[in-house]
């Protein structure tokens, strides 16, 4: 195995061992261990009733870590010029995923959403995964066409060709959670790959009006819309489930009631270890717990941003722009799931990064890490590029750490 990876040098194969972003890989992993901990406890209730064991989902969860951590691993083996050169290939992947998770029969419908691909033991969400491919492809696109981006108008639509029936495609499974985090992540990339104030501003009024009127044409998003602002006013009907994740922050308070004692995990509070585990994490650690944790997701995305500054100052710009395509993916899921949580905005179903349960978004949240992880040691070190050649001089002394 070893001899196979040789040619390919990467931050946990080199004569110095292992040569990681530790703050970050750290981060992760505290969230990751939050997160099987808040498992463990909000979902003790549901497994008991559902398959007889209390550590059922937590197990899982234990095996999705395991998972998510060997493709952390595998990621931060290959080079990021690789990922360059297959981009277009995941972008028809990704296609290629969304078109089947419809079809009937392939797809898996779940609360009334075709939004998984069922296998014997496990589900694959492939909205996740296209996500993520977007990301890459569109990193390429703007290194490629970076001064079209910058001065055309065209160069500025061009993505859109693609990323307009990306999002159709979401939108019929539906998903309108992941369509607004990946034109947001997309927004935010054509932003920093140069586009001008002027088409930038004019793009987000463009996406302004098509989430009012996509809210317009389902009229179950317009009562999620209307209900969100006075939960109390049907409080057993459309307002339920955020009344009830409001009553777990209510009774938190600062301290929290303790770790396992939550109340609203019993019944009270429909998926509790997955859409509102952060609710259950609030009555159980309190305001305190809450804001720490929401401290470590600031942290987190906001070291993302910094390895994408990094690269970009190392002129590794198809490096720097998945670093900040990942950040803002992550950054987006964790506002509008803590926003839901707290009443801030309408229900959806979007989980919390490296905390909810759910096996696809918890391995590619991983595998995220890992290109992150992989992109800030080779700006840092200038290694990992395949147009060099690696001698064992290379990785014979210390690198000096400036960040």
């Amino acid at each position: 195995m070893l001899s196979i990876i040789k040619p390919y040098p990467s931050p946990i194969i080199t004569g110095r061992g292992i040569d990681l972003d530790f703050p970050m890989l750290a981060g992760c992993l505290a969230l990751l261990g939050l997160g099987l901990v808040m498992i463990a406890s909000a979902s003790t209730e549901v497994a008991a009733a559902q398959s007889g064991s209390a550590l059922y989902y937590m197990i899982r969860h234990l095996i999705y870590v395991m998972l998510g951590l060997g493709a952390c691993i595998v990621t931060m083996m290959v080079p990021i010029a690789t990922w360059q050169r297959l981009g277009w290939l995941m972008l028809i992947g990704a296609f290629g995923l969304l078109v089947m998770v419809i079809i009937p029969g392939i797809g898996r419908e779940v609360n009334g959403s075709m939004r998984w691909i069922g296998f014997s033991f496990f589900n694959v969400q492939p909205s996740e995964i296209a996500k993520v491919f977007v990301v890459i492809y569109l990193a390429g696109y703007l290194v490629r066409r970076q001064k079209e981006v910058r001065e055309s108008w065209m160069g500025f639509f061009k993505p859109f060709i693609v990323l307009l029936p990306m999002a159709g495609l979401l939108l019929m499974e539906p998903d309108f959670g992941a369509t607004v985090v990946m034109m947001g992540a997309a927004a935010a990339m054509l932003f920093l790959g140069g586009v001008g104030l002027f088409r930038f501003l004019l793009m987000v009024l463009l996406a302004v009006g098509a989430v009012v009127l996509l809210i317009q044409m389902q009229p179950y998003r317009m009562a999620r819309l209307t209900n969100f602002a006075d939960p109390w006013a049907d409080q057993f009907g459309a307002g339920y489930q955020l009344s009830q994740a409001l009553i777990a922050f209510g009774r938190g308070e600062w301290l929290g009631v303790g770790l396992g004692n939550s109340v609203q995990k019993q019944f009270y509070l429909p998926e509790a270890h997955t859409d509102f585990v952060f609710s259950v994490l609030a009555e159980e650690l309190g305001a305190v717990g809450s804001l720490v944790t929401v401290a470590l997701f600031a942290f987190v995305c906001v070291r993302g941003m910094y390895i994408g500054y990094w690269a970009e100052k190392a002129k590794q710009f198809f490096a720097a722009y998945i670093a900040y395509g990942l950040s803002f993916l992550w950054i987006g899921q964790f506002l509008i799931n803590i926003g839901v949580n707290v009443g801030l905005l309408p229900t959806k179903g979007l989980t919390l990064p490296f905390l909810s349960y759910g096996g696809s978004s918890l391995v590619i949240c991983c595998a995220c890490l890992g290109l992150l992880l992989r992109i800030e040691w080779e700006s840092r070190t200038h290694l990992g590029s395949e147009e060099m050649e690696f001698q064992e001089s290379d990785f014979a002394e210390e690198p000096t750490h400036g960040r």
